[in-house]
């Protein structure tokens, strides 16, 4: 009798085991709020809807950013250094309200009600933008000859509001549509867990694809008008919303786990209200609990392994003599766990590789912005056909478009080999190649001037050809495949579980930081420059100045940011999870 009941005993759990691989067991749920099935949820069935919003929407903002120093030096009549001030710092906003959309996600709403809400945000703001070129009240007046009328202050507010409440919406799609889409493979799948490094190679494609699909509307907006420039852009917003909703039913949803930025304070709070206590030899003693805490207001689904750099904050986990003593609920802002102490560390420790993206997302922004003045500055002409620009910009999109399917097939099974690791290249080394090549994009940009000017000196009745500025274009976009996708997978994968949002958001600080930086260089080398009287290095008059120093100043900060990066990333500690 004990045999056969030993026997079912085990097929019962036997088939508990296999009821139990038929549903996702990452702690994330259907819509209906039940366990998910695998074989009807997540993973690649729900990732094409996911994709299909993040064309539309890159689409939808490319269509504004990549020509917008155009619109406001021709109809708001901003000057070269103004305009690029406006572009830059619109875009520095763009990537520093997603701090508002990740705290949203994680403490209250979740990823996808943040991407719903602020997604209408966005549409409105569209709209806004587009009423602004269109209707005659509050679209700015042309030129007549050598006089330029002002915008009214009517219409500077309602272009302006249309411009930040894109910037507001954007702030709840970047931090969580990527964090959500890797959400819909389960971490405890093998098979799953592989494909999810795919999805981010896939999902940065999708990026730029649709930014590529902006460029056909720089040539709208010159050639046919801007409120047709600024609607179409808008209908695939709509479509972005459409798409997005219709993948519901095949989505998983990660719960909001709580304020990480609560578990921040405590941390410093205990470790400091604790100054005075000795850490153990034995690191077994510090404060971790098997099961969640109560008294804790994060959930925390994975337990981190303790590491021994940035002792001092591993005075919160220290149990003290009255702790020890205590039946009560222990207060959370004397005592933390291990857990909450390691995920403080991982913070820090990700700021070094952090900051190399503001040397980065600076370099990147002269594409829309210094970039296409310099276009502007040389010869655009194909026979009587004259090309924007701005739509040189394609060749950024072209050689992503070429090197992540490229990358894919061909390097990640050659880096297998020599790496002897699952996806090649490892995270930090992808993004260390991508900014060393990030170096030769401005130092091409830099030769590329000092050639034009040399010709404007000359006389010469034709100037550069503007496509000597392709080669720099295609740099950048190389450099963007290894470092841009290798970032959006150190963030993602290197982060808490409670702080996913939150540190995409990092991720796209960086960015914002980026923007700003270029603000601050475009401000600082302007007032140095002219402080003599002179013209400066960036006038309105590109053949008066020396843009060719301002892109070697940049080419110097890079190839520091790089240095900083390499010694930042060889003492990286990598996350443990228990």
């Amino acid at each position: 009798m004990g045999s056969i009941e030993g026997e079912q005993f085990l097929i019962e759990q036997g088939l508990l085991q296999e009821e139990l691989k038929l549903y996702a067991e990452d702690g994330s749920v259907d819509i209906n709020g039940n366990p998910p099935l695998k074989n009807t949820t997540g993973n690649w069935k729900a990732c094409p809807f996911i994709l299909g919003n993040e064309y539309c929407e890159r689409l939808a903002y490319y269509g504004i950013a990549i020509n917008l120093i155009t619109y406001l030096t021709t109809k708001l009549h901003q000057g070269n250094v103004s305009a690029a001030r406006s572009v830059t710092t619109w875009q520095g906003t763009c990537y520093i309200t997603p701090l508002i959309g990740a705290v949203l996600a994680d403490v209250y709403w979740g990823r996808y009600w943040t991407i719903a809400c602020f997604s209408s945000i966005y549409f409105i703001g569209m709209s806004a933008l587009t009423l602004s070129a269109s209707v005659p009240y509050l679209k700015p007046a042309d030129c007549v000859g050598a006089t330029c009328p002002p915008p009214t202050t009517t219409q500077y507010l309602t272009f302006f509001l249309g411009l930040y409440l894109i910037a507001i919406g954007t702030g709840g799609i970047k931090p969580c549509v990527a964090a959500f889409g890797a959400e819909q493979f389960d971490d405890n799948d093998s098979s799953e867990r592989m494909r999810k490094s795919s999805f981010f190679n896939w999902f940065y494609l999708c990026i730029n694809t649709g930014a590529f699909g902006s460029f056909g509307l720089v040539l709208v907006q010159e050639n046919i008008g801007w409120g047709l420039g600024f609607g179409i852009p808008t209908v695939f917003m709509g479509l972005a919303i459409i798409c997005f909703f219709f993948g519901t039913p095949l989505y998983r949803f990660q719960k909001p786990r709580g304020s990480p930025i609560t578990g921040i304070l405590q941390v410093l709070v205990a470790s400091f209200r604790k100054m005075n206590l000795k850490v153990p030899e034995d690191t077994t003693l510090l404060y971790e609990t098997e099961t969640q805490d109560p008294s804790c207001m994060v959930v925390q689904s994975t337990k981190l392994e303790h590491t021994d750099d940035y002792k001092y904050l591993d005075k919160a986990a220290v149990i003290s003599a009255q702790e020890a003593n205590s039946r009560e609920i222990l207060n959370p802002w004397s005592l933390c766990t291990v857990t909450q102490v390691e995920e403080l560390k991982i913070l820090i420790r990700m700021l070094p590789i952090w900051a190399a993206g503001i040397v980065f997302s600076s370099l990147h922004a002269q594409v829309s912005t210094l970039f296409v003045q310099q276009g502007r500055a040389m010869n655009c002409n194909i026979g009587s056909f004259k090309i924007p620009p701005a739509i040189l910009g394609v060749f950024d999109c072209i050689t992503v478009l070429f090197w992540v399917p490229l990358y894919e097939r061909f390097n990640v099974p050659l880096a297998k080999l020599i790496t002897r690791t699952d996806n090649g290249f490892t995270v930090l080394q992808r993004m260390g190649i991508g900014l060393v090549i990030s170096v030769f994009c401005i130092v091409s940009a830099a030769i590329v001037e000092k050639a034009r000017l040399g010709v404007v000196e000359t006389g010469t009745a034709v100037s550069l050809t503007v496509f000597w500025q392709v080669p720099q274009v295609f740099i950048l976009g190389a450099a963007e495949v290894f470092y841009c996708v290798g970032q959006l997978e150190f963030f993602y994968g290197q982060s808490p579980d409670s702080m996913r949002s939150l540190c995409s958001a990092l991720g796209l600080l960086a960015i914002a930081f980026g923007n700003y930086l270029s603000s601050l260089l475009l401000t600082v080398v302007t007032y140095l420059t002219t402080m003599d009287g002179g013209d400066g290095w960036i006038t309105d008059d590109l053949n008066q100045g020396h843009l060719d120093y301002f892109f070697w100043l940049l080419a110097g900060l890079s190839i520091l940011n790089a240095a900083v990066y390499v010694f930042s990333a060889v003492n990286y500690k990598q996350k443990k999870a228990l």
